[in-house]
């Protein structure tokens, strides 16, 4: 198997470096897996030692990581039928680095790791991560998961208010459990308080929110209407 090429969301690593040979590749890639998987718990660094590399591409990511390398690995186990494609997302300085203590995690990966741990009841098994060589020459720090890891999703834009208000309940739960996890649960619950003051203050934020997303969208648009920046639509 092999990763199809599609320019310019997916470029296969082979497009990239044409003139380095597979077997260079695939040596390298092995010590870089070897060295991810010494992350992972000894049960899942076991499972996935049973699987060797086979393609790797350079993928376009979502719009929240606009400007982070991300990396697609192919990876085979028994055989053919037994595919596993794995993520290497580049992970940068936290934004509150520069206001707060030194992180006790010197990996930028790892301390996004860590902090997935924390805060999911349920983290993808092979998150794990990497500190690489790029092809620039400058080392960069990566956390690593499944491509596609089961994880199920909603279409908001269809549901009536009855499911809609349905789901908000339970994304607000989640996120409630999450930072019980990960912080002081008694200390929030005091923050918070027993009045309805957070919850409309965070309703405020989410119309205002809501409402410049629409003046920075019509202002991308009038960008590219006045040819001030080019961009590839139906992508």
């Amino acid at each position: 198997m092999r990763i199809i090429s599609a320019p310019p969301l997916i470029v296969p690593l082979a497009e990239m470096l044409p003139d380095a040979g597979a077997r260079d590749l695939e040596s390298e890639m092995r010590g870089l897996l070897r060295s991810y998987q010494r992350t992972l718990r000894p049960e899942v660094r076991r499972l996935a030692s049973t699987y060797r590399f086979v393609d790797m591409a350079h993928k376009v990511v979502g719009v929240g990581s606009v400007g982070n390398r991300a990396w697609m690995i192919l990876l085979e186990g028994r055989d053919a039928d037994d595919p596993l494609v794995l993520q290497a997302k580049e992970a940068g300085p936290s934004a509150l680095e520069q206001y707060l203590k030194p992180s006790r995690y010197r990996h930028h990966g790892e301390r996004v790791v860590q902090g997935q741990r924390f805060m999911q009841a349920a983290s993808d098994v092979f998150l794990g991560w990497q500190r690489v060589v790029g092809l620039d020459g400058k080392a960069r720090d990566f956390y690593i998961r499944q491509l596609w890891d089961g994880k199920g999703s909603v279409v908001v834009e269809n549901m009536d208010p009855v499911r809609l208000t349905l789901y908000g309940r339970l994304c607000g739960w989640t996120l409630a459990r999450a930072h019980a996890r990960s912080g002081d649960r008694v200390a929030i619950a005091g923050y918070l308080g027993s009045g309805p003051v957070f919850e409309n203050a965070i309703a405020d934020f989410a119309e205002r929110y809501a409402d410049q997303n629409e003046i920075d969208y019509q202002a991308l648009r009038d960008a590219v209407r006045d040819g001030r920046i080019a961009v590839q639509e139906g992508v």
